[in-house]
């Protein structure tokens, strides 16, 4: 048995009837991370003796394992979400060296179930883009095929997952960067809804997008990890009051009768055509399971790119303006004066992907041009919201590609940045919107990288998403593939 391939729950199951210990466990994962990590470079840095010593306190009965489903597993956190103690780089040079002095509310959350955090992941710098290769620290490479990127920007997450260098880890989604790397490599990742999870101690890209979400190697797991973060946070003032159902119970519920929709805009030329037809496969499956197929259009689809990076950049740009060399982060050394500090700081400090958003995004907000970009921007994403809100009064959820491509080469779209931003065309979306979606695998390509099947319910319907997708990969056998990843 490779402790290293099981999923959350089978891992706890095991810990629970004592026939693993938590060293054991925690101590399989650390070997794996440093036998595979230094080709993939998934981790920006990792806890070894922290994490076996929490390990030791539940293999002495100190701690329970019945406490939580998470009691006892190694989880990793994507390396933008504060942990107390802890470097917290954002992958940047601007917070090289920082250590968060407290926990971000999901931290804390994971701490109070149990969960022994194993390390930080990779990411885009400030989780800005589309493949992890913006990382100031280093190009995080896919399990399933290392010439190839695993997606962005939670990539190192994604791929820390699919090579089993962690039992579940966080990431976050901005434009799709949970579920477009989970599709590129082949497990599950869940943006929940635009308030279902705390922002509170996560660094900040763009505060009216952002949110945390699982990224795990099964549906079950999902409903786990998002089980134990979701819920109202007053310290998060875009935290919304409402109860959360229990997402484990929702699984096993048929798709008998559901109505899913399937949108024009979603099936394009310039599709990769396995990828459309590993999807429509997928959609085939759902229809045997029950479920009835339903034509919805959501006509602003291709303004989606447009709006979001006009909204996304111009948030940025105020977000990061905090980041000038004075109070934390990365100060340069030879300013000549004041101003000259805070231009060499910054310029030194960010990467190029970075300072493109900062400036499309001042350019966006300054005088004269806010109405004709910002503003109208924020016009075509209320247009996407109602398209969204139009097309649920039809179907119950929607299906379809996370991207139009599977997992691309490393070094291909990096001169090339409008070709990199349409591969989240089909995941912008969803997120303007602010509803649910889950990648789950679906397929392969001739070449062996993985596809995902994307699924998107109304707000606050994470148990509708989790319960399609749970059925959909029961009946199928893609999750269970793993990459062969050698040290």
């Amino acid at each position: 048995m490779e402790i290293h391939s099981l999923p959350i729950h089978r891992i706890h199951d095991l810990l629970e009837s004592r026939q693993i210990g938590a060293v054991e466990t925690v101590s399989a994962f650390l070997e794996r991370i440093s036998a595979i990590d230094p080709g993939l470079n998934a981790y920006i840095s990792t806890f070894g003796e922290k994490a076996i010593e929490e390990a030791k306190l539940f293999d002495s009965g100190a701690r329970d394992y019945s406490a939580s489903p998470l009691a006892g597993t190694p989880i990793a956190i994507k390396d933008v979400i504060c942990m107390q103690g802890t470097l917290t780089t954002c992958a940047s040079r601007m917070l090289q060296g920082f250590v968060s002095p407290y926990d971000a509310t999901v931290t804390e959350k994971l701490r109070r179930a149990g969960a022994i955090f194993i390390g930080k992941t990779n990411l885009d710098e400030f989780a800005m883009g589309s493949s992890t290769e913006n990382s100031a620290f280093a190009k995080t490479r896919n399990p399933w095929d290392i010439e190839r990127v695993p997606g962005g920007s939670s990539g190192g997450s994604a791929a820390a997952v699919a090579a089993g260098l962690c039992a579940g880890s966080l990431g976050t989604d901005t434009g799709g960067s949970i579920r477009q790397p989970s599709s590129f490599c082949g497990v599950v990742g869940l943006k929940p809804t635009y308030g279902r999870v705390s922002r509170f101690g996560l660094v900040a890209f763009a505060s009216s997008l952002d949110q945390i979400g699982p990224i795990t190697r099964d549906v079950e797991d999902a409903a786990i990890l998002l089980q134990a973060v979701a819920g109202f946070d007053p310290a998060d003032s875009t935290s919304v009051d409402l109860p959360v159902p229990d997402y484990r119970a929702a699984l096993n519920q048929s798709l008998q009768g559901l109505r899913l929709g399937i949108p024009r805009e979603y099936f394009i030329e310039g599709t990769h055509p396995e990828v459309e037809t590993a999807v429509r496969n997928a959609i085939d499956t759902c229809r045997r399971l029950g479920a009835r197929i339903v034509d919805i259009s959501l006509p602003h689809t291709e303004y989606g790119i447009a709006a979001y990076y006009i909204i996304a950049p111009a948030e940025a740009s105020s977000n990061l303006a905090r980041y000038d060399g004075v109070k934390y982060g990365h100060r340069a050394q030879n300013g000549a004066d004041l101003l000259d500090m805070y231009r060499k700081s910054r310029s030194e400090g960010f990467g190029w992907e970075v300072k493109r958003r900062i400036m499309i995004g001042t350019y966006v907000l300054s005088a004269g041009y806010y109405d004709a970009y910002y503003r109208k921007a924020s016009q075509v994403r209320t247009l996407i919201r109602r398209d969204f809100l139009e097309a649920f009064e039809k179907c119950d959820a929607i299906l379809a590609p996370v991207s139009p491509i599977p997992a691309f080469k490393i070094g291909e779209k990096s001169d090339d940045p409008l070709q990199m931003y349409l591969s989240d065309v089909f995941t912008l979306p969803a997120s303007l919107a602010g509803i649910p979606g889950i990648s789950v695998p679906c397929g392969f390509t001739s070449e062996n990288l993985p596809i995902g099947l994307q699924i998107l319910g109304p707000h606050f319907q994470e148990e509708l998403v989790l319960r399609i997708a749970h059925q959909f990969e029961q009946n199928t056998a893609f999750h269970l593939r793993s990459p062969e990843v050698k040290g």
